[in-house]
């Protein structure tokens, strides 16, 4: 299946979710939402605590459906493809990195479907080449439950490397440097530039500057698309709600 295609321009990730809820009793959480992500960009969502953000990715990754409207990527409504073909196609970095008991090998490659040689250039490009190479087992290093073992920073990059090894043309941030110190959110963002530069990224943000960089920003508030436009046109215009929460985060920033 050479499902979605490659090429700026080309592949469109179009949320046309007319509404999506919870259960049939709850309310809507997303409300006549229509946006398109153009292939190939880099998009960052913003918008206040229950917005919908986390519920536009679920919807991505079908861990719900919506009760009205598609998503379709490529032209596909993803409701017309099995769970497993859509998210070997997609990659997510969560705000909480996921490690399980095991091996350092396994934590990266679970399917066993990369070389050594794959997997430790992963590492080198997450900057953890040269922690694992001390450890006496090296790929085979012993991780232990939820990655104790390991910083958060560290099981971070672990979820860099994974998607670095999966080069998907889709992939995920959902606040995923939220829980990082800025020298590793830093990191992320330089690694991502550099190997994903022909992707569709998609970037839930924590922080408001990790959007900046972005082709396109999509601010939601109540369920809905209130502004879609690129950083600078939005920081242009004093009245955007973007401008406003840009200015908030400055001054949070600077008090502490």
């Amino acid at each position: 299946m050479g499902w979605p295609i490659t090429g700026r321009q080309r592949e469109k990730f179009s949320s046309i979710t007319s509404m999506l809820k919870y259960a049939p009793q709850l309310p809507f959480v997303l409300k006549g939402l229509t946006v398109t992500f153009p292939g190939g960009m880099k998009t960052g969502i913003v918008g206040r605590t229950g917005s919908g953000k986390s519920t536009l990715i679920q919807a991505l990754f079908r861990i719900m459906d919506p009760t009205v409207g598609q998503i379709t990527v490529d032209g596909v409504n993803i409701c017309t493809i099995g769970l497993h073909d859509l998210r070997s196609r997609l990659s997510i970095i969560p705000q909480d990195p996921t490690m399980f008991d095991g091996t350092v090998r396994h934590n990266l490659d679970p399917l066993g479907e990369y070389t050594d040689n794959q997997i430790w250039e992963a590492l080198d490009h997450c900057q953890l080449g040269d922690e694992v190479r001390r450890k006496e087992l090296k790929l085979d290093s012993p991780v232990v439950e939820n990655g104790e073992n390991w910083s958060v920073g560290q099981r971070q990059l672990v979820c860099l490397g994974r998607v670095i090894l999966r080069r998907t043309k889709i992939l995920v941030l959902d606040e995923a440097t939220a829980s990082v110190d800025t020298a590793t959110d830093n990191l992320i963002q330089k690694t991502l530039q550099q190997h994903f530069s022909g992707a569709t990224v998609i970037t839930i943000a924590h922080r408001i500057t990790s959007v900046l960089h972005s082709d396109i920003v999509l601010l939601l508030d109540n369920g809905m698309a209130v502004e879609h436009q690129t950083p600078a046109r939005l920081l242009e215009d004093k009245s955007s709600l973007f401008s406003k929460l840009v200015a908030e985060y400055t001054m949070r920033s600077t008090r502490t």
